[in-house]
């Protein structure tokens, strides 16, 4: 008798920790269902966008709690050859229209959000006494500018025709910041960057305008990607961008606006 109470006494403990195990099985469960992952949007955007769209970026997230931008910068080029071999991309955005044409079979109609215009930058003080883009040309002058392949370096080549101006590089970057860096670091005398490149770099150079680069004005052009699993997100990304919170984060750094 005092057996078979044991045993009954066992099999309700047993029973007791199969419904507490089944118990915390149903709460995980449910908690992993409720802790909902976040949606990870991927953007890809012109290096000279990183200040301004990494701010863009904080603001988006701010408002939608559940998104997790991620943002790659890259000269445009470089990033126009990732879509083009196959890469997860949600946003576009590039340095110019020729190279968001590349991929006009990916992405949905663009839309102009900014545009930019070329100034040389030197080292703090312009030692080598740079005064205008002519003044490149001087053996003296090291100069690094970006390759034709992406957009500052079409722009740059744009300005040589324009002027009859021809400048030989030390060095042709891939991608602008890579010249600002060149210019910074002190491996080169003098470089073309964008105004918002060097309006960023502050004290760490000297700035120097040409009228002849006024003329020669990159559009910055953003679109959703046809692929995209996140339309709905995608989309609202290129909205706070054309919209006024990110006209004003562009138009403080330097970008002229969109219109």
């Amino acid at each position: 008798m005092l057996r078979s109470k044991r045993i009954r006494q066992t099999f309700a403990a047993v029973g007791v920790v199969a419904a507490a195990a089944v118990t915390v099985v149903g709460c995980s469960s449910s908690d992993d269902g409720g802790s909902g992952e976040k949606t990870v949007l991927n953007v890809y955007a012109a290096a000279s966008l990183k200040k301004t769209f990494t701010e863009l970026e904080k603001a988006y997230e701010a408002e939608h709690s559940d998104v997790d931008v991620k943002i790659n910068f890259d000269g445009s080029s470089a990033l126009v050859n990732q879509i083009q071999q196959g890469a997860d991309v949600d946003v576009l955005a590039t340095a110019d229209e020729a190279t968001m044409n590349k991929v006009t079979d990916k992405v949905n109609p663009p839309q102009i959000f900014a545009r930019n215009t070329l100034v040389i930058v030197t080292a703090p003080g312009n030692p080598k006494h740079v005064t205008d883009f002519a003044s490149l040309r001087n053996p003296d002058v090291t100069t690094v500018l970006c390759a034709v392949e992406v957009p500052c370096g079409a722009a740059t080549a744009e300005v040589e025709k324009n002027t009859g101006v021809d400048i030989t590089p030390k060095s042709q970057e891939t991608s602008v910041t890579a010249v600002l860096t060149k210019v910074t670091s002190g491996q080169a005398d003098a470089g073309l960057v964008y105004v918002t490149d060097a309006k960023g770099a502050g004290d760490k150079v000297t700035t120097v305008v040409d009228p002849a680069f006024a003329t020669v004005v990159n559009n910055y052009p953003i679109a959703t990607l046809k692929a995209s699993k996140h339309e709905q997100q995608a989309q609202e990304f290129v909205d706070l961008v054309l919209g006024s919170t990110g006209q004003k984060i562009l138009t403080d750094a330097g970008f002229a606006a969109a219109s």
